[in-house]
């Protein structure tokens, strides 16, 4: 959707203060913008402050009102089996949520803590152990009524065959442009290929029923892990949460672990962090293939490349040769965490 096209959200804080907030028993507050998107997705986070001092989080969301009922769910699931959660507070008309011109607003308790960080290795580990629970306890999860179940258990195999294919043509591209991003682009493109192929090879061995299932987050990643005064790690923004394979979330938090300079494709950081997740929720070979698949695929290039060829003619060039020529540092180290995978786990 073009932004053009997308109404901005344009509340004035007065109006928020004198409207909406008191609609939550909250009235004379004081409220900070903390995030406005004017996107297709449009939403909105205020940080509230109310005359006793309590301190909430107003956040107008994008979605309509089934699949808020099934977000209110989840996190309640979470909240009643001890997984610390920013629980929707009642409206005074004790709703989970008011509408107002057309726009859906909840109000949650503001969760204060430091955000979790990827260099710090016991905010790993405890980041691994809390996935697990949290995948442990919604196994047998069912949403209350009214609200739209959002799954995902997208097949791994097809989806990264399409992005080969994908390379593949892109490829062919490269060779036919041969400018300066084409050139970076087919420097790496033989070793990146060996790990698509890789990928293809375990992912096209997964049998879909032996993955786990439960309610994933669907964005485990730094900003919405907290830790509080307590040492303990408090979730965020569960926007993208669904019921899928659970190894869909634990790949996504690996990925975004070992793509950083300090942890660089590290095989016994990964091998701990699965550890400690097994502890707590098993693992299946199944489950292992297709985390080892997810990672190992080299995304970056892939996404880069295609989004140069599919926009050559609009894209910044400088900022795209750039971009990759980082992407391509990490190849090297992909593929000595290939070799090392395959040798350790007999892949």
């Amino acid at each position: 959707m073009s932004t053009s096209n997308i109404q901005k959200f344009n509340l004035s804080e007065d109006e928020i203060i004198n409207n909406i907030l008191p609609q939550f028993n909250c009235k004379n507050a004081s409220i900070e913008q903390i995030k406005i998107k004017n996107t297709d997705k449009q939403r909105a986070v205020y940080k509230v402050t109310a005359l006793d001092n309590s301190v909430y989080c107003l956040k107008k969301v994008y979605y309509n009102e089934n699949t808020l009922l099934f977000i209110y769910s989840v996190v309640e699931w979470l909240y009643r089996n001890e997984i610390k959660v920013a629980r929707f507070l009642p409206s005074k008309d004790n709703k989970r949520f008011i509408e107002y011109k057309n726009m859906l607003f909840i109000f949650t308790p503001w969760l204060e803590g430091t955000k979790f960080s990827y260099d710090n290795f016991d905010d790993v580990i405890k980041a691994s152990k809390n996935l697990a629970k949290l995948h442990s306890v919604t196994k047998d999860f069912f949403p209350i009524d009214g609200s739209l179940m959002k799954t995902g258990y997208d097949n791994l195999y097809i989806s990264l065959n399409k992005h080969g294919k994908q390379l593949t043509e892109c490829y062919n591209k490269a060779s036919t442009i041969n400018d300066d991003f084409s050139k970076i682009f087919m420097s790496t493109f033989k070793d990146n290929m060996s790990l698509v192929n890789k990928c293809l090879n375990l992912s096209h061995n997964i049998n879909l029923d032996n993955l786990s299932r439960s309610i994933c987050h669907g964005d485990y990643v730094n900003k919405n892990i907290l830790i509080n005064n307590d040492n303990e790690i408090c979730l965020i923004d569960f926007d993208k949460c669904s019921m899928n394979f659970s190894a869909t979330d634990i790949s996504y938090f690996l990925r975004r672990l070992l793509k950083r300079e300090n942890t660089k494709w590290n095989l016994d950081i990964t091998k701990r962090c699965l550890y400690e997740y097994n502890l707590i929720n098993h693992l299946s070979a199944d489950d292992i293939a297709y985390i080892f698949a997810y990672i190992i695929f080299p995304q970056k290039y892939w996404r880069l490349s295609r989004d140069y060829y599919n926009n050559i003619n609009k894209a910044n060039k400088y900022a795209f040769c750039n971009l990759l020529t980082k992407a391509n540092l990490q190849c090297k180290y992909q593929l000595q965490f290939m070799t090392s995978l395959t040798s350790e786990f007999n892949l």
